[in-house]
């Protein structure tokens, strides 16, 4: 799904140095993630996504983690409003973080704050929260951007325990997501995957009480809810293409791609479909 790069152009550590005098200005604006159509979802998340969301699982090696999709084509994110305002009541923390983010060191020991130097509210004229005050200290938002981080590490480190879980246990099996536009143009989401209410339903007592017990029985059964929202992307999809009808022209497969989730815009091949 879409790698991290594709929305931080520029991310540079945060430093007295470098941005003494830098203030961040917030927006509404969203444009930033135009180019993506799934973003990593911490299982924490959950909760609020699966109500607006296809929550999928996707695999890096040996890693799965949950997805949120935004889109059926490649670089397509059918949450955004043309005006680049999201269209959704629940925003994604891996979106709500931007332009902050943290980097880790080579040997994984030790996070580094970065910033998008290319966000268009960083600025030199004063314009928002600052980041360094006059006695060279981060400021209260810097605190406060850090605190969201380390949140958001946390529940990543969490979730990915949640993906180890699933992969040990064998439920996920390959999906993928079939649709027609108006046109009959044929397109594809794959690269994902899926709980198996099979697999789940065979599973022993033990290992459902503790599924349950751990809170991860609630998150399987509402992101098996949660793919009744392939219909809402085919809907945004098709609104989308009414807008701007030259779009619905020959196409190829979406497929999602992202560096905690990652399928490398490989369909899947697998046994479940959904024509949406």
């Amino acid at each position: 799904m879409a790698k991290q790069l594709l929305i931080y152009e520029s991310a540079v550590p945060v430093s007295a140095t470098s941005h003494t005098g830098v203030s961040v200005e917030s927006n509404t604006s969203y444009a930033f993630s135009a180019g993506i159509n799934a973003v990593p979802l911490m299982a924490v998340e959950f909760p609020r996504a699966v109500a607006e969301y296809a929550v999928v699982f996707a695999a890096d090696g040996d890693e799965v983690m949950p997805v949120a999709v935004l889109g059926i084509r490649n670089e397509q994110n059918l949450y955004l409003s043309s005006d680049a305002h999201w269209k959704a009541d629940y925003i994604p923390a891996f979106i709500r973080r931007y332009p902050f983010v943290f980097s880790s060191s080579a040997d994984g020991k030790s996070l580094t704050l970065c910033i998008d130097e290319s966000h268009p509210g960083v600025n030199r004229e004063g314009r928002g929260s600052a980041l360094f005050g006059d006695d060279g200290k981060p400021t209260p938002y810097v605190d406060k951007v850090l605190e969201f981080l380390k949140n958001y590490q946390l529940q990543f480190e969490r979730t990915r325990v949640f993906g180890r879980r699933l992969k040990e246990l064998g439920l996920l099996e390959p999906m993928q997501a079939n649709v027609s536009t108006p046109k009959g143009e044929k397109l594809t989401l794959g690269g994902f995957m899926v709980v198996s209410r099979d697999k789940l339903r065979a599973l022993a007592g033990e290992t459902l009480q503790q599924l349950a017990k751990n809170d991860e029985l609630e998150l399987l059964y509402l992101h098996l809810a949660s793919m009744r929202n392939f219909n809402d992307v085919k809907d945004r999809l098709i609104g989308a293409l009414a807008d701007k009808p030259e779009l619905d022209a020959g196409g190829g497969e979406g497929v999602a791609e992202d560096e905690a989730a990652g399928p490398k815009r490989q369909p899947a091949r697998g046994k479940a479909a959904a024509d949406v």
